[in-house]
């Protein structure tokens, strides 16, 4: 009876360690291209405030947020003041561009109609995109267009061969070229853009993060009595 247990026990650690490994084995088969690591910080205000504001003004005109709204995402970025009101006007003047109210869902400006019409496809979006790709992918991909004139748009992606999205950070690129750090300065852009699609996937991650402790801290004291209660109550079956 008792290896039976321990078979079975063996059975479901196995197969909850596959259950945490598909999600690579996944990346791994949808890119043969090496992955950068994206050093993702979501604790990291400044950065992601940064990463909401090139997403606001380079990609919000073809993707949505669809699953957060403008009040919520200025809470967790921190926009607000020292008393942590939220700063309403500051986020409608740097990152509300479609809708009216504070309230509302992050949209895209292009209709569904525009999107057929010059991509083929409609743009996604983006909500999850960092959690079923993988942050790294995404690092990578954002910095992997190319010059290719036999593409509509001219580029093509070394990570996502034939994409009919262009290269939307080509002309934010172009503000670093002449610097002498001018790389370093585009790929902490793109990390900042991708950590924010990083926290935008997951927004209570932290507190998630943060209760999981103490639920295991709960759990390891629990064990301790449950474990001393069993003794009692067998210490005599033998």
């Amino acid at each position: 009876m008792k290896q039976k247990k321990t078979k079975i026990f063996l059975g479901l650690w196995g197969f909850i360690v596959l259950l945490s490994l598909v999600p690579s084995l996944l990346q791994a088969e949808e890119s043969s291209v090496p992955l950068d690591k994206a050093n993702i910080d979501i604790t990291d205000l400044p950065s992601l405030q940064r990463g909401a504001r090139i997403f606001m003004n380079y990609c919000s005109g073809c993707h949505s947020l669809k699953f957060v709204r403008y009040s919520s995402l200025g809470e967790g970025i921190g926009i607000v003041d020292a008393s942590g009101v939220l700063l309403e006007e500051a986020i409608k003047k740097n990152l509300m561009f479609v809708g009216d109210k504070i309230t509302d869902t992050i949209q895209r400006s292009m209709t569904n109609e525009e999107g057929a019409k010059w991509f083929e496809v409609n743009p996604p979006d983006l909500s999850l995109v960092a959690r079923s790709r993988g942050s790294d992918w995404l690092y990578t991909y954002l910095r992997s267009f190319y010059l290719d004139p036999k593409r509509p748009w001219g580029v093509n992606n070394t990570v996502f061969p034939d994409v009919a999205m262009p290269d939307a950070l080509y002309y934010f690129r172009l503000q670093f070229q002449h610097e002498k750090e001018g790389q370093a300065k585009y790929d902490q852009a793109v990390l900042d853009l991708v950590n924010f699609l990083t926290y935008v996937g997951e927004p209570v991650q932290l507190v998630r993060k943060r209760i999981g402790i103490w639920v295991l801290l709960f759990l390891g004291v629990f064990f301790v009595f449950a474990y001393l209660l069993k003794r009692e109550y067998w210490k005599d079956v033998h």
